[in-house]
């Protein structure tokens, strides 16, 4: 039997391949599952047209993607915290944090793009990669600095 697989399915295959299975597979684990469809002529027809939809959808997003990394390449985000001894910072810098820098700089970033594995709490300078496409993952400049305190007015 074959079918037309509607989700990745472990090693069986991915979304749109056609795929031979035996007919006991298909039709009661597969087929009621949603996972696949029986592979009929106007389902697989249905599934190219559905491809190179998704295929322009997804050459149209990795070029925004390009645009917005060439703009986040010239930046360097520059964050001031409160810190003590040592340079430690009493809070930390988040993805959120850098996400909110880009925002204020008209560059709209999901702060899950930003690939910040546990948040920065000392003093210096990171490099901070950002995933905006599968295929565009570009590194931002993070410069943490000690907050300025104002001078006392004798």
């Amino acid at each position: 039997m074959k079918v037309i697989l509607k989700q990745d399915v472990e090693k069986l295959g991915q979304v749109g391949d056609i795929v031979k299975v035996a007919p006991g597979y298909g039709r009661n684990y597969l087929i009621p599952r949603k996972l696949a469809v029986i592979a009929t002529p106007g389902n697989i027809k249905a599934v190219e047209v559905e491809k190179l939809a998704q295929a322009k959808r997804d050459l149209r997003d990795k070029e925004a993607a390009s645009l917005v990394a060439s703009e986040i390449v010239k930046l360097t985000v520059s964050i001031q915290r409160k810190t003590g001894e040592e340079g430690a910072l009493y809070g930390s810098v988040t993805a959120l944090d850098i996400a909110e820098f880009l925002t204020a700089r008209n560059i709209d970033v999901d702060k899950r793009k930003i690939q910040l594995d546990e948040p920065i709490k000392a003093v210096g300078e990171y490099q901070v990669p950002v995933r905006l496409h599968r295929e565009v993952s570009v590194p931002i400049r993070v410069v943490v600095e000690p907050e300025q305190e104002p001078e006392a007015a004798e």
